[in-house]
């Protein structure tokens, strides 16, 4: 059963000093008896997610490695593609070659790098994105996806922030981009806009995917499933929550109740 668990949904235990990345790999391998990871930057970065020393990364690859886990997404944060100002953009995108290196070093099978830019409704998207905005998005992912495909993993964005958070946004964004080695990290449900339809809207391009606690317990979770095997997707069904206090217990629920959810299809 491909299930995988978000690095995010231990930020808290993280952020106590309680788990390291080590930790984590531990965790996942002998406690969820699980072969893949899905990780987050924010475990092993600093707090601006500034790239570690790549000798730090390839202590993780070989730690990957002795427990013969696979990176199914490296999820990067502090590396999207556009902010207004160009020297801030040039830092960004700087910072997401460093992270793409990383996740190649640790043999990512699929990079999350977010759009940037503001939310805005269907109806006014083009109005929100300027022209330069726009273009400056699927230009930088068409660069991205040539580097993908040359490593051999795929890349995109999560619908997290601004225009991935409208399907109309993501899908306008991956119809432009127009690249095999494009990829959605998509966290089921999670939409600012047409939520009844937005996970459909892009199946196409899913090449990952998170389910929190509260989208999989909705009445419509196994219908999600079935929707995007039917598209098809036959990637991982990962978990992402970072629960307020017990995050092993809780992480234990959730990754039970999708592992349930699939069980019963």
């Amino acid at each position: 059963m491909r299930l995988s668990i978000g690095g995010y949904s231990f930020n808290h235990t993280i952020n106590q000093g309680k788990m390291d990345i080590f930790g984590y790999l531990e965790t996942v391998k002998y406690r969820y008896g699980l072969n893949t990871v899905d990780l987050w930057n924010g475990q092993f970065a600093n707090r601006s997610f500034e790239s570690p020393d790549l000798d730090y990364v390839k202590k993780i690859r070989e730690a990957l490695d002795e427990r013969e886990l696979t990176l199914i997404n490296y999820a990067v944060d502090g590396a999207h593609i556009w902010d207004p100002d160009p020297e801030k953009r040039e830092q960004l995108y700087q910072n997401a070659l460093k992270h793409l290196e990383i996740g190649e070093i640790l043999g990512a099978q699929s990079i999350r790098i977010d759009t940037g830019g503001s939310f805005g409704s269907a109806s006014d998207f083009t109005m929100e994105m300027s022209d330069e905005q726009f273009d400056f998005i699927v230009n930088r992912y068409q660069e991205f996806c040539e580097r993908a495909a040359n490593n051999g993993y795929k890349i995109g964005p999560e619908n997290h922030t601004g225009p991935s958070l409208s399907p109309v946004g993501i899908k306008k964004i991956a119809e432009a981009v127009n690249h095999p080695n494009f990829g959605i990290l998509l966290h089921i449900g999670r939409w600012k806009e047409e939520k009844e339809i937005g996970d459909e809207m892009v199946a196409p391009w899913v090449c990952h995917t998170h389910f929190d606690a509260r989208t999989a317990v909705a009445e419509e979770a196994t219908e999600k499933i079935q929707m995007l095997k039917a598209s098809g997707y036959d990637g991982y069904w990962s978990i992402e929550h970072n629960a307020e206090g017990n995050q092993y217990v809780e992480v234990e629920w959730l990754l039970g109740t999708v592992k349930r959810l699939l069980s019963n299809l």
